[in-house]
């Protein structure tokens, strides 16, 4: 197994994590799933439902081995009448959480994920009605470690992050919602229409979203890698061709500022496809050729970071040299500085990660060769002659 640091929070997490699914579409599967992640090494799962049985499946599941598991569970994901509901009100809010730790097992959850939020404000409501305050107050108290909130919506995640009290993000992460512009409307990202005509290259604030992340130490923890199945099935992906679950989880743990993926099995063998992606080669991770061939997709002068610009005969990790000029000039667009403006600064966290590299843009042979195996004409070149002047070697 594979492991990642989670942001700023001091947890090592593997890069495949248990989702929901398989907890909640049969609760006999808690426990097999629970000796499967030990088995190999998976220490981080969410837990978004509030269904009771699932809960106290788990909680017998993790009987002697609390301690072996990292746990995002959702705060605000409560159960009534019988069915999950998303709730502002505090005191079912309160109420749920309290159920949670009860029926776990345990005395507190390791990131505590304010659940489900799409809109600027539903993000008011969760303020208003004190759940950010008692999500800060179980923190104090020891019953979460860390504040998270989970979103689809770029627009909306950047808001909570900038206000500053999140330190981990569940996003929905696959090359086709990457493409689409955040909306309030979670539907729209499973909706036949919004796909009509092709796409062309990553919506902007999609990739804001992840650069502000790194920025901000905020890690990611990923939902809806397979986008519920439809990119590993030809018929169904928007982009006229399917990807494989080992192309899909590297996609999403390349991008800025993600830990781990969530895997959604439904089952025993779906699961153990995503624990093998560990043991799958760089060949059967790769997903560039992939991209580069779909028949209603481009990437065109988009680096992906996937690395099949190397080796480079100078010796630059040409993906990481990228994204800290990527992550450089984000930082500053944000603060409202333009790329070659006085004002223009560094960030330290991006200069220290640049420093430590064996090789800088400032040791581009300018030799083209990269280009040459870029499967989206990205301009390799001049982004060396950026990042050295930006970075000054």
């Amino acid at each position: 197994m594979e492991y990642r640091k989670l942001g700023n929070t001091g947890l090592e997490v593997s890069v495949i994590a248990l989702g929901c699914e398989g907890f909640v579409q049969d609760t006999s599967l808690a426990k097999k799933f629970i000796d499967m992640a030990e088995e190999a090494g998976v220490n981080y799962f969410d837990l978004f439902s509030p269904d009771p049985d699932a809960r106290s499946a788990l909680g017998e599941a993790l009987k002697g081995r609390r301690e072996k598991f990292i746990i995002q569970s959702h705060i605000s994901s409560v159960w009534k009448n019988g069915q999950y509901e998303r709730s502002r009100d505090i005191d079912d809010v309160k109420a749920a959480f309290e159920d949670s730790l009860e029926r776990l097992g345990t005395d507190y959850i390791d990131v505590g994920m304010i659940h489900y939020c799409d809109a600027d404000s539903d993000w008011d409501a969760i303020k208003d009605n004190g759940i950010v305050d008692y999500a800060k107050q179980l923190k104090a108290e020891g019953k979460i470690h860390h504040i998270g909130l989970s979103s689809h919506n770029p627009k909306v995640a950047m808001r909570a992050i900038a206000e500053g009290d999140i330190e981990v993000l569940m996003f929905s992460i696959n090359y086709v919602y990457d493409m689409l512009p955040g909306t309030e409307d979670v539907n729209d990202l499973w909706a036949d229409e919004v796909y009509e005509g092709g796409f062309t290259n990553m919506d902007p604030e999609r990739q804001r979203l992840y650069e502000l992340c790194e920025d901000r130490g905020v890690g990611i923890t990923v939902m809806k890698a397979f986008a519920g199945g439809d990119i590993l099935d030809e018929k169904l992906s928007p982009a006229g061709a399917a990807l494989t679950v080992p192309q899909c989880i590297s996609y999403a743990l390349s991008r800025p500022a993600v830990a781990t993926v969530c895997s959604g099995a439904r089952n025993e063998e779906q699961l153990a496809e995503s624990i093998a992606y560990c043991d799958a080669s760089e060949e059967e991770r790769s997903y560039a050729e992939a991209f580069a061939a779909f028949p209603r997709v481009s990437w065109s002068g988009h680096c992906m970071y996937c690395t099949h610009c190397h080796p480079c005969p100078a010796e630059i990790n040409i993906a990481d040299v990228t994204k800290f000029l990527n992550l450089a000039v984000a930082h500053n667009e944000s603060n409202g500085i333009a790329e070659g403006s006085p004002e223009f600064r560094v960030p330290d966290t991006e200069a220290m990660h640049y420093k430590v590299l064996e090789h800088h843009a400032g040791d581009c042979l300018q030799c083209g060769l990269c280009e040459t195996r870029c499967p989206f004409d990205v301009s390799i070149r001049e982004n060396m002659k950026r990042a050295e002047k930006i970075f000054g070697y």
